[in-house]
């Protein structure tokens, strides 16, 4: 089969959970023996724009003609079975929909966040879940909130972007990969059309590696914001060294907005340590190394790539019942879940999956089985490919009704 993937890179200075997902199934892709290319944009060259070129990025969020014209040539060119598009912010936009029509070639789209529905893409929004643009169609909330980055001015285009490009995306694109049911529920609530939704999940690569015995430590690792439930980390890790602590350190590992905020918590303590930003080996190493990974994300995840990636290293965790963790976690199986921003609900959780007789000794495990049923490399593929044959398939019925 011969893909193209289209993706608008992330900046290299956050960590990126979708470029890992791009990069991870092209790899898989070419490994299978299919021919796999890709079309992209960088968000680290617009650094090296010029002034002007500067100025009109926002401009290119909903509408890029240009790309519009190079990948409609590309296409032409070397004709691929089915082009399968990631992320267009900022400098794609869903110009590169009109280039696949242009050229009649399928379309099918993982959804890895809910920019369908909510101009940031998160349903998070003053410290808590937030869903005033759902069914709109004009999201006018997200700009009088400043939803992105904290700007009015910011989020106009990614409000305008979501306004007149709605219809677009529904009638563009073939099949929409939702990243878990959780997701899907909401994207169908929202008027999105749920025939062409459905669930694939992300998978993870085998680390190679698996923690042999208990753990040293539990491990946060991810980007440091409150969205991510950073200070709600923070506060029942201080409710639970007040109580006598729990017997292993927190690592607090990844980037972000908080940075300063934790290193300065993190200093002078002997147990929470701040680490910084990983690299993948010292991510796989951490994992493997950890009684538990927490990941109490007040956002509604759409999937939870470091819970997978513990799974896979046979790793339990304990996560924010909400979201796509409710897929990942069997609560009390392969992990913990905790109530979403209760602080002593995740508190006790932490205390459970750190107590003695040790109850991540059976999880661990059962984290592993999971993986290997639901998140491995060759389930990934086997859906990835039907999916696609999926759209190639239904492309080829609509034009023949259309004739």
């Amino acid at each position: 089969m011969h893909v193209l993937v289209v993706h608008n890179r992330y900046s290299s200075a956050q960590p990126s959970g979708e470029n890992r997902v791009v990069d991870e199934e092209l790899a898989l892709l070419r490994a299978a023996g299919h021919r796999a290319e890709l079309f992209e944009r960088r968000s680290d060259d617009i650094a090296a724009r010029s002034l002007p070129g500067k100025v009109a990025v926002p401009f290119l969020v909903p509408w890029n003609p240009a790309v519009r014209t190079e990948l409609a040539a590309r296409l032409r060119a070397d004709r691929p079975d089915v082009v399968h598009v990631h992320n267009v912010f900022p400098l794609l936009s869903p110009a590169v929909l009109a280039a696949c029509a242009d050229a009649g070639v399928p379309v099918v789209a993982t959804l890895h966040n809910y920019t369908q529905v909510c101009p940031p893409g998160t349903l998070h929004r003053a410290g808590g879940p937030c869903s005033a643009c759902v069914g709109k169609a004009v999201p006018l909330p997200a700009v009088r909130h400043g939803c992105y980055r904290d700007s009015r001015l910011a989020t106009v285009p990614l409000a305008v972007n979501l306004a007149v490009n709605r219809r677009r995306w529904w009638t563009g694109v073939e099949r929409f990969l939702c990243i878990s049911a959780a997701q899907r529920e909401v994207l169908v609530r929202s008027g999105m059309p749920a025939g062409r939704l459905v669930v694939k999940h992300n998978f993870v690569p085998d680390p190679g590696v698996r923690r042999t015995g208990p753990g040293e430590h539990l491990l946060f690792l991810g980007r440091l914001a409150e969205s991510k439930g950073v200070r709600l980390l923070m506060e029942a890790w201080d409710a639970l060294a007040a109580d006598g602590g729990v017997g292993v350190p927190l690592v607090l590992a990844g980037a972000g907005p908080l940075e300063r905020e934790v290193a300065a918590w993190a200093a002078g303590r002997d147990d929470v340590r701040h680490a910084g930003l990983y690299d993948p080996e010292q991510c796989r190493a951490a994992v493997a190394r950890s009684v538990a990974v927490v990941a109490p994300s007040l956002a509604r995840e759409t999937f939870g790539l470091v819970v997978a990636e513990a799974m896979a290293a046979g790793v339990p965790a304990v996560a924010a019942g909400h979201g796509g963790f409710t897929e990942l976690v069997e609560d009390g199986v392969t992990g913990l879940l905790h109530r979403p921003g209760d602080a002593g609900s995740l508190a006790d959780a932490l205390r459970r999956i750190t107590a003695r007789p040790d109850p991540g000794a059976a999880m661990g495990p059962a984290a592993r089985s999971r993986y290997e049923r639901f998140f491995s490399p060759a389930v990934g593929l086997e859906r990835l490919v039907e999916e696609y044959r999926s759209a190639i398939a239904g492309r080829t019925e609509s034009m023949g009704d259309s004739r």
